[in-house]
């Protein structure tokens, strides 16, 4: 194959309308556009969400809600779903997305302690709740913050 043999798919590309190029071409004189007006324009139209001078919409609603930027948004993990790894296993996030525990990284990993948990394991997590480090330690585990 060579580049002047390369050609797109039958029908995916569509050649361009090109306007204002005499009255033969079936779209000259005004272009598509009509008879004057503010559309008709150089610089015609008006911008998104401008609505002729009547009060918009997005002016008359409420703001709703707060989003804090320096929030900190764990991906959590119960001590529940660490029960599927074998004795002695190192978990941590690598781990835990190869076994498809949590989806994405986020701000880092957060164990909490719903469940039960009889594996001794080594977890590797940004934060630990109370109840989850007690119930890995209790099984003979360690709880590492990273």
């Amino acid at each position: 194959m060579k580049l002047h043999e390369l050609s797109p798919a039958e029908g995916s590309a569509k050649a361009a309308w090109r306007k204002g190029r005499g009255a033969g071409s079936g779209n000259g004189k005004t272009a598509g556009k009509g008879h004057k007006g503010q559309n008709a324009r150089s610089g015609g139209g008006v911008r998104p969400g401008f609505e002729g001078g009547q009060f918009p919409i997005y002016r008359t609603h409420p703001k709703r809600g707060f989003h804090n930027r320096f929030a900190v948004n764990y991906a959590t993990v119960n001590v529940s779903d660490l029960e599927r790894f074998v004795d002695e296993t190192v978990v941590d996030t690598e781990v835990l997305l190869a076994a498809r525990i949590i989806r994405k990284p986020m701000d880092g990993v957060k164990v909490l302690g719903n469940g039960a948990l009889t594996k001794k394991l080594t977890v590797k997590a940004a934060a630990f709740s109370a109840a989850a480090k007690e119930k890995i330690e209790a099984a003979g585990g360690k709880a590492e913050e990273v």
